[in-house]
């Protein structure tokens, strides 16, 4: 299905669908309906016993789907209001009421998972079949057994997190949310956000690009003590959960774990990532030489190799993106199609919107909704193939309950990178301007380092910096760490400035959600995989690539994927993306070099 010339605009994303504002006496009404239904919940706990009949078993799930779905929609809006304002007062207390709320639901009834995990495994096998897709769900949250608390420690812990680690991510977002900076534009001082003035990481100014980098430093390093310190309360906070009172073995195990990856299959393939950083040597000295440079500098790390003036309004993004999903599959087309209809895309530039780009699903009912920061530029039609491709995937599960609709974090990044995929290659089907063409080429391989290479070396630090931040670091201590494992990463490829060092304050993820960044190198090697069995299999894979994502979080990923021929605790699959990646980067190296360089 295409987007048979619809105009599409630029625009903020419409929550109507979830309540109409703030103070909606329909917020109330159903506060009051999530507070009764708790209550019905609660009233099963005297009857939770080992003979349990599988009627009432059932009743008990559908109630606390229903919970989950009254949960996501009431803090679901408060979230995504956060978002659309982070300076709001208003908001901002809305969601900390709404935190708190939601820690004393989870807090009522958590006498069901406790009951669950202990339940001896032949009636737990009964009921968990009885459930059909479910027994999953139910066998995730049994394996959790060892790591759990007490009944009253496990409430302490909700109420500490609502009040504590949660406040401490929301103040993060709150103060690097309002930071502007100054950039000399045409000889005068302009005043941009964070997303504009990452626009100029890609200018071909060498200067533009060091003089929007030095800014950024500029002002975060400014707060780099107290951002520091929000990083270094929130480490502590984790490990003295997970690790001492849980019992984790490491902190990232504790991320594997909710992911269903096990440890060994992460570690192999963050060890296969490292071994290639050579690839990536190799690309860098090659962007060099397109550039005129004896060696890049960080700051030129994103430069384009050409300087193509390509700019794309809203509606020519959303068109190419849209016929790029309906050239592979039309059902993929009309589910992209469906958050734009439904005005769930909010694409505007705003003061005090939220940086970066995101999908939210708050559950089968609702259509997801994606924000996004359009400016014009090539890799904003990536950005939007990639997020569109996640709520794609949101959507082709959403035959799913609640509990088993979202796949694990890994498995969520193969979607949104293959979309992206599938737009390059519609760009260079239709293109006819041979420097376009160079710089896409380029692209994607600054977004194969950015999305493998870059993660990866993210999440050695975070792995680091726990372990650094347990035995006393000091905030210019994890500057000095960051900066030596930026420097290890880029090795004799690339000179990195002193003023890097404060980059990792920089990173949102590190603080809102520990170890998540290996994701990404997770689903882009596993997306090269898949589009590879695309390009040499054609239409006849794509009924497999829809069921790895219909498949939504009701099977384990390893499960999923090896249905699909992939075996992810080898090596040798890892090894194959960074293979895909080799041939593309020797088609680059025999292009002919611009007569200038």
């Amino acid at each position: 299905m295409s987007s048979n010339g619809q105009q599409y605009e630029m625009q903020g994303w419409s929550l109507a669908e979830l309540f109409d504002e703030l103070n909606s006496p329909e917020i109330e009404a159903q506060l009051s309906v999530l507070e009764e239904t708790v209550s019905e919940f609660e009233a099963f706990r005297p009857k939770l016993s080992p003979d349990l009949s599988e009627e009432t078993f059932s009743n008990l799930i559908s109630l606390h789907e229903k919970i989950i779905g009254l949960f996501n929609r009431i803090y679901g809006f408060a979230s995504l209001s956060f978002s659309t304002n982070t300076q709001d007062q208003q908001v901002q207390a809305f969601l900390g009421r709404m935190g708190q709320i939601a820690a004393q639901a989870q807090n009522r009834i958590l006498f069901f998972s406790l009951w669950w995990k202990d339940l001896d495994s032949a009636n737990a096998e009964r009921l968990a079949v009885s459930t059909g897709e479910l027994a999953y769900w139910l066998a995730r949250l049994r394996a959790t057994k060892p790591f759990t608390l007490t009944e009253v420690e496990e409430k302490v812990v909700n109420i500490k997190d609502a009040n504590g680690t949660n406040a401490l991510q929301r103040l993060h977002s709150t103060i690097s949310n309002r930071y502007k900076f100054e950039l000399q534009v045409d000889g005068e001082v302009q005043s941009v956000n964070r997303e504009q003035l990452s626009v100029r990481f890609r200018s071909a100014d060498p200067e533009e690009r060091a003089a929007a980098y030095q800014e950024l430093f500029r002002v975060y390093s400014d707060d780099a003590v107290v951002l520091g310190q929000i990083y270094q309360a929130l480490v502590r906070d984790w490990r003295a959960e997970n690790v001492e009172l849980r019992g984790y073995d490491s902190p990232i195990a504790v991320r594997n774990r909710a992911n269903d990856i096990p440890d060994a299959v992460v570690e192999t393939m963050l060890d296969v990532v490292r071994k290639n950083a050579g690839i990536f040597h190799r690309f860098f000295a090659l962007k060099a030489k397109w550039l005129g440079l004896e060696k890049l500098r960080r700051y030129d790390l994103y430069a384009p190799v050409v300087k193509s003036k390509v700019a794309y309004t809203f509606n020519e993004a959303v068109h190419l993106v849209l016929e790029s999903f309906n050239e592979f599959d039309s059902n993929i087309s009309r589910l992209a199609k469906r958050v734009l209809d439904d005005a769930h895309y909010d694409s505007e530039v705003r003061d005090g919107k939220r940086g970066g780009a995101f999908c939210a699903t708050l559950g089968p009912s609702y259509t997801p909704w994606v924000l996004q920061t359009f400016t014009g530029e090539a890799r904003d039609v990536a950005t939007m193939a990639h997020e569109l491709g996640h709520a794609v995937h949101s959507m082709l599960a959403e035959d799913h309950s609640i509990l088993i609709q979202q796949s694990t974090l890994p498995l969520a990044e193969t979607a949104s990178t293959f979309g992206e995929m599938l737009l390059l290659d519609k760009l260079l089907a239709s293109n006819t301007d041979e420097e376009l063409e160079r710089d896409l080429l380029f692209s994607t391989m600054d977004d194969a380092y950015a999305t493998i290479m870059r993660q990866a070396y993210f999440a050695a630090f975070e792995v680091e910096a726990h372990e650094a931040i347990h035995n006393n670091a000091s905030v210019d201590e994890l500057s000095n760490l960051y900066l030596k494992l930026l420097r290890e990463q880029f090795g004799d490829a690339m000179d990195v400035s002193e003023d890097f060092r404060n980059e990792w304050v920089a990173i949102p993820h590190f603080f809102s959600t520990p170890f998540y960044v290996y994701a990404y190198a997770f689903g882009q090697l596993l997306a090269l995989a898949l589009y590879k069995q695309y390009k040499e299999e054609g239409d006849s894979m794509i009924p497999r690539y829809v069921e790895i994502l219909a498949a939504g979080g009701s099977q384990a990923p390893v499960d999923i994927l090896r249905r699909a021929g992939i075996d992810i605790y080898s090596a040798d699959f890892w090894q194959g993306g960074f293979d895909y990646l080799a041939e593309q980067l020797a088609h680059l190296e025999a292009l002919p070099l611009p007569a200038a360089a």
